[in-house]
């Protein structure tokens, strides 16, 4: 099953970062956040990708072209060209970068990746959010509800729009404003979809979030998964320094091992 990841957006937001590179590749420890949720698919045995680039994608191209000199050791005969390999650090991924263009929105960037996705069932999440969701169990949840998609469900304060729910079915049911004190359920991406959503989709301008999520919850095609544990988006500089300090500290999207 492939992992697609949305990496395209301006992040105008944490324009301290995004001024030289984008959002997905604002590095945490060292490390773009992109490489910590990859890392985490790849924990659950999901290695093949498709990363969705627009503004600045060269830089997330040249990333991945030179992952494994920047992992390894090795030996070069700059006459000839020929690399030596002394170790090999890097990881077992197979990886597409796709421009999708710099004014695409989120609904449109997926769609043009439709010829990379078969008629199979796929992941999709953002490139700026980190979490301990159990990927495993996320998609046995949505291959048992019959659902076009599922997405995660998770508590967080603050800015964002809540999910009107119902647990009895796990069917999410609307969409509300959230009030500042709300601690309600909030859309924390890490999505499972079935190839039927690409017909939700109108053209580049459609948002994901909006005209396709509303059309599924008409249709009683939009399930949640329920995750009580650690999520943590970074739309901000102050969320990076957050991130920063969780993973000096304790890190607990850090599913894998070192």
């Amino acid at each position: 099953m492939k992992v697609v990841i949305f990496a395209g957006g301006f992040g105008t937001r944490l324009s301290e970062e995004t001024t030289i590179r984008p959002k997905p590749m604002v590095e945490i420890g060292g490390k773009p956040i992109l490489w910590h949720i990859m890392k985490m698919y790849s924990h659950y045995g999901f290695n093949e990708f498709v990363i969705l680039g627009g503004y600045k994608v060269e830089y997330i191209r040249d990333y991945f072209l030179n992952y494994r000199g920047h992992c390894s050791d090795y030996t070069i005969d700059l006459g000839s060209g020929v690399v030596e390999w002394l170790d090999s650090n890097s990881e077992d991924w197979k990886i597409t970068v796709l421009d999708t263009g710099g004014d695409a929105m989120t609904g449109g960037r997926l769609k043009r990746a439709r010829h990379l996705l078969s008629d199979d069932t796929f992941c999709l999440t953002y490139g700026d959010g980190l979490s301990d969701v159990d990927i495993t169990a996320l998609v046995n949840e949505h291959q048992a509800s019959k659902n076009w998609c599922t997405l995660t469900a998770v508590v967080q304060p603050g800015r964002y729009g809540a999910l009107h729910v119902n647990e009895n079915n796990h069917v999410v049911s609307g969409f509300r404003e959230k009030g500042p004190t709300d601690g309600g359920l909030i859309n924390g991406g890490f999505f499972v979809c079935e190839p039927e959503v690409f017909e939700l989709i109108d053209d580049d301008q459609t948002v994901w979030e909006n005209t396709p999520m509303k059309r599924m919850v008409e249709l009683g095609k939009l399930g949640y998964f329920h995750h009580d544990g650690y999520w943590q988006s970074m739309d901000s500089l102050r969320d990076k320094m957050v991130l920063e300090a969780a993973w000096s500290e304790d890190p607990r999207w850090k599913v894998w091992r070192d």
